[in-house]
């Protein structure tokens, strides 16, 4: 009887655990969010700068020269999800709101760092440059990494590996645009980037 009962336990448990794997996943395949970069092709984007982007291994990959993938399309208000892979060395980001998709600069951008040596560390990796200083510096490097961004009005928020490195940061100046991915040193790679229009 005590077996049949554990039996019984393991069971529930294993429809349990199925279940949330099942719920996970629908959430995960949400047919709102878009897929702009899969791992085969960049055909939504367009290189600037002499940056060496390629893609191997399923990821695109930057690791000479400096430059940027801009999206040809222009996202107003969205939440982003990118998968990248960083070296200690890497000087990286994702531009949002770019105002000019042929000079990309932090300027006329937001831009969500990846930059685990920045002189500065409070503008580090999470942080959005000149809008958002980050608490604590979470390295990145050696490690493949989630990076999430919301942008809803003037509203943006920012989390890394799900620690919340930017919370409502508040900045007017950009409405939308196209977003940028940047190679400006070391070893950058980005393996999906799906983003979510609101």
């Amino acid at each position: 009887m005590k077996r049949f009962i554990t039996l019984i336990a393991a069971a529930l448990l294993m429809v349990a655990w199925l279940s949330g794997c099942m719920t996970q996943t629908m959430a995960q395949t949400d047919s709102r969010w878009i897929t702009v970069f899969n791992g085969v092709h960049a055909n939504e984007w367009s290189p600037i700068g002499n940056a060496n982007w390629r893609i191997q291994e399923g990821s695109l990959q930057g690791d000479v020269g400096a430059g940027f993938l801009v999206s040809k399309k222009s996202y107003k208000d969205f939440e982003l999800r990118a998968e990248f892979w960083s070296d200690e060395e890497a000087n990286s980001g994702i531009f949002i709101r770019c105002a000019d998709p042929l000079k990309v600069t932090s300027e006329n951008a937001y831009e969500v760092n990846i930059f685990d040596k920045r002189p500065d560390p409070s503008y580090g990796t999470g942080a959005i440059v000149n809008v958002a200083k980050i608490g604590t510096m979470i390295k990145a490097a050696g490690k493949w990494n989630v990076l999430e961004i919301s942008a809803k009005g003037p509203v943006m928020s920012v989390t890394l590996n799900g620690v919340r490195t930017v919370d409502s940061a508040r900045d007017a100046r950009l409405a939308s645009g196209p977003i940028a991915l940047q190679s400006a040193g070391g070893t950058i790679k980005f393996r999906k980037v799906e983003i979510l229009p609101l």
